[in-house]
């Protein structure tokens, strides 16, 4: 089964993933896809699979999507690396994922002005591609089970909302 987890950008996905990893860890039922992505490392950012957009042409993955002047990519080997996978990805692969693998969605959210704070502070964009991020919306495709978890705390207070989703999940709630 494929968890992808969605949500605007700055709503804490990534670090929500980084503290389920941690909950998680030595639970042979569920992994943690990491994304391959055609950008280099950044030390404060997403551990992810730096690629050369002719090295993610030449590989095979379970699904990529371009975002942002992006590549990305789940590599194939990740989605059968556990009964349960959690990804991160774009909604605009969720009908994909869904039409060839069991998946569930969690969408990640937060209020729309802690949002803009948290792109603010990455300080990777100005105030245009912030508000340009924000004005992205799309709608998840009907009949794909999605469980929401509001990321407006602490990120122990996150992480503990994130945790409890994929538990049940996990559990076969």
């Amino acid at each position: 089964m494929l968890v992808l987890v969605v949500g605007p950008s700055g709503a804490g996905k990534d670090s929500l993933l980084n503290g389920a990893r941690a909950a998680f860890h030595g639970d042979p039922r569920i992994g943690f896809a990491r994304r391959a992505i055609t950008r280099p490392v950044d030390p404060g950012g997403e551990d992810h699979e730096p690629l050369t957009a002719a090295e993610f042409a030449a590989r095979d993955f379970a699904l990529s999507w371009s975002a942002h002047g992006l590549s990305y990519g789940i590599p194939v080997k990740a989605v059968a690396a556990a009964p349960v996978v959690v990804a991160n990805v774009s909604r605009g692969v969720i009908a994909e994922a869904a039409r060839r693998y069991e998946t569930r969605v969690i969408e990640i959210t937060a209020p729309p002005t802690l949002l803009a704070a948290r792109l603010t502070a990455r300080g990777r964009e100005n105030a245009e591609d912030v508000a340009s991020r924000l004005s992205r919306s799309s709608a998840i495709p009907d009949g794909v089970a999605v469980r929401t978890v509001l990321n407006d705390g602490t990120l122990t207070e996150g992480v503990e909302r994130f945790v409890a989703a994929l538990r049940r999940i996990v559990d076969g709630g």
